[in-house]
C-alpha cells in the first residue's frame, strides 16, 4: 500500500478526532515522513481505511523497510511513536484540561478520554476482541469478561525478553517516568502516554485511563512518589476528595495485602471510571447505627464480599467513620469463622478494599473487608477462589471483581467452545482439558434439565462459578452463623 497515502489517511482521521488541527498538515506530515526515512513526497488518490487499518498498513511499510522488525513489542513502540507525532505536549494538555475543568468537570474528562483512544494510548482494536456477557445471580446480575485484548507474545519475544538486560527505569509501570518512555521488549511502549496532574489531600498525584480499558473510562490514579500500595487514614481522604472533584466517576483501591490485593502493590494508586458495577445496585441486608456519626448512613449489603456502606454529606465525618471501622478491623479475631488478624509471627491479614462514590447529592464509600489468611486446605487463601473454582479464575480477587465484574482469563475461549462441543457431542470428555472435566460431566447431566442454547447455558454456569468465587472471598458468609458473626463485629465498633 502506498505510504503517502497511508500517511495523509492518518493525518485526516486525526484532525476528524480533533487531535491536530489543519493548519498542522505540512508540519505532521513532514514529521511522518522522517520516521519512515523518507525525503520526498507524492500526493496519491484517498484511500477508505479506519484508523487502524490505516496504522497496521504502516506498520506492515516499516516492517518492509526493516525500521522494524516483525515483533509484536516493536510493532507496538512504532506505532506509539507514529501518534506521539500527533498528541501535545502534557503541559498543553492538562491546560486544555482545566480550562475545560472550569466549565463543567464531565467535560474535561470527555476531553482527555477522547485524546487517549484517538491517539491508540487505548487499544480500542485490542479491547474489541473481549467477550462481554451478563449473568443472572441472587446479588443482581454479574459481569463477565473473558480478556483477550492482549495479544499474545510469540517465542521470540518470550526469549528476547529472557535475555534481556533488567532495567530499573522507570522503576514499575506505574511511575511518572512512563510519560513519553520509548518502550523496550520488557517494558511497554508509552510514547504516546499523558497524564493529567492532580493535587488532593495535599499530595501530587496523576489520573491517566488504562490501555486495555475493563470497563467504561477506566482511569488510574497514581501516586507521583513509587511508595507502597496501604490503606489507611489517608486512603479514605484521597478518594472522597477525589470524587468530589470529579462526581461523575467512582473511585477504589484495592487492597494492601498479598492475595486479597491488586497485581502492583509496590506503587500507590486507585482505579475509578464511569461505570455502574453489580454491586453498587446491592440491597441493603441490615442498617446499623454507628454512635459516634450521627451524620452517616451506615449498612451492611446483599453482597457475597462482606460489605459495609457508609453515606454522607459530609467528607470529613466519612473519613472518620471508615478509619474507625478499618481500625477495628485490623485487629479483629472470630476463630469460630476462621478469622484471625494475626499470624503468631506478626503477620497481618485483615484489610479492606474501599470504594468511593458521590450518589444523590451524598458521599457513599464500600468498605469491603478482607482477609488473607492460608490453611493447609486452602493454602492459596481461606478467603480466595477455593480449588473448585480455579479452572474458571484462579488469580487474586481485586477491585474490579470486588464489584461485580469478572475478569476472566483468555484460554476460556477455546476451553468453553471444547466444553460446548463436548454437550453437543462433538467432542469426547477426554478431549476436555483435564481441570475442566469433572465441570463438564456435572454440566453434561444438568443441561437435560435446562431450556436453554448452549451458548446460554455456558454464559448461566461461568457466571454461577463467579458468584462462588465472590462468596468463597467473603469473610462473613450470608449465613445465619455468618450474618451473626458480622452484628457481632460491627457491635464492637461501637464499643470502641
Amino acid at each position: 500500500m502506498n505510504i503517502y497515502a497511508l500517511i495523509d489517511r492518518l493525518i485526516y482521521i486525526s484532525i476528524k478526532n480533533n487531535l491536530i488541527d489543519e493548519m498542522d498538515t505540512i508540519y505532521t506530515r513532514n514529521r511522518l515522513l522522517s520516521l519512515f526515512k523518507e525525503d520526498s513526497y507524492m500526493k496519491n488518490e484517498d484511500i477508505n481505511l479506519n484508523f487502524h487499518e490505516t496504522l497496521n498498513g504502516l506498520l506492515d511499510i516499516a516492517v518492509n523497510k526493516k525500521l522494524i522488525g516483525n515483533t509484536l513489542y516493536e510493532k507496538d513502540i512504532f506505532s506509539s511513536d507514529i501518534m506521539n507525532t500527533f498528541v501535545p505536549a502534557p503541559s498543553l494538555i492538562n491546560k486544555e484540561f482545566f480550562i475545560r475543568y472550569h466549565n463543567e468537570p464531565k467535560e474535561a474528562t470527555d476531553y482527555f478520554y477522547n485524546l487517549s483512544k484517538a491517539s491508540n494510548y487505548i487499544k480500542t482494536d485490542r479491547i474489541a476482541k473481549n467477550i462481554n456477557f451478563t449473568s443472572k445471580s441472587p446479588y443482581g446480575d454479574m459481569e463477565i469478561t473473558i480478556n483477550l485484548s492482549k495479544p499474545e507474545k510469540d517465542p521470540k519475544q518470550i526469549a528476547l525478553e529472557r535475555n534481556s538486560k533488567k532495567n530499573n527505569y522507570p522503576k514499575c509501570l506505574l511511575c511518572i517516568e512512563n510519560e513519553g518512555y520509548e518502550g523496550t521488549v520488557t517494558h511497554p511502549d508509552r510514547a504516546n502516554h499523558r497524564t493529567i496532574r492532580l493535587n488532593f489531600n495535599n499530595k501530587n498525584w496523576m489520573m491517566q485511563y488504562s490501555p486495555y480499558l475493563y470497563y467504561n473510562e477506566h482511569c488510574i490514579v497514581l501516586c507521583t512518589e513509587h511508595i507502597p500500595m496501604s490503606i489507611n487514614k489517608d486512603t479514605f481522604t484521597n478518594l472522597l476528595e477525589f470524587v468530589d472533584i470529579f462526581p461523575h466517576y467512582f473511585i477504589g483501591s484495592n487492597a494492601d495485602l498479598p492475595i486479597v490485593g491488586g497485581s502492583i502493590l509496590a506503587h500507590e494508586h486507585y482505579q475509578g471510571g464511569r461505570h455502574t458495577f453489580p454491586m453498587n445496585n446491592a440491597k441493603n441486608l441490615f442498617d446499623f447505627k454507628l454512635d459516634k456519626f450521627k451524620d452517616v448512613e451506615a449498612s451492611v449489603v446483599h453482597w457475597p464480599l462482606s460489605t459495609i456502606r457508609l453515606k454522607s454529606e459530609n467528607i470529613k465525618s466519612l473519613v472518620n467513620c471508615s478509619n474507625l471501622i478499618l481500625e477495628a478491623w485490623r485487629n479483629y479475631d472470630d476463630e469460630s469463622l476462621d478469622i484471625l488478624s494475626y499470624s503468631q509471627n506478626g503477620e497481618p491479614h485483615n484489610t479492606i478494599t474501599p470504594i468511593a462514590r458521590f450518589e444523590n447529592n451524598k458521599f457513599v464509600i464500600d468498605l469491603v473487608l478482607r482477609n488473607n489468611r492460608t490453611s493447609n486446605e486452602h493454602p492459596l487463601g481461606i478467603f480466595h477462589p477455593h480449588s473448585d473454582v480455579h479452572h474458571i479464575k484462579k488469580e487474586n480477587i481485586g477491585l474490579i471483581e470486588v464489584m461485580g465484574l469478572a475478569v476472566l482469563p483468555g484460554r476460556l475461549l477455546n476451553e468453553l467452545n471444547d466444553i460446548k462441543s463436548f454437550l453437543n457431542n462433538s467432542l469426547s470428555i477426554e478431549e476436555i482439558k483435564e481441570y475442566h472435566k469433572p465441570w463438564a460431566s456435572y454440566l453434561k447431566d444438568k443441561i437435560k434439565e435446562e431450556n436453554l442454547s448452549i451458548d446460554e447455558f455456558i454464559n448461566k454456569e461461568v457466571g454461577n462459578k463467579f458468584v462462588k468465587v465472590l462468596e468463597d472471598c467473603g469473610v462473613f458468609k450470608l449465613t445465619p452463623q455468618g450474618i451473626d458473626g458480622f452484628k457481632k463485629f460491627i457491635n464492637s465498633i461501637n464499643s470502641i
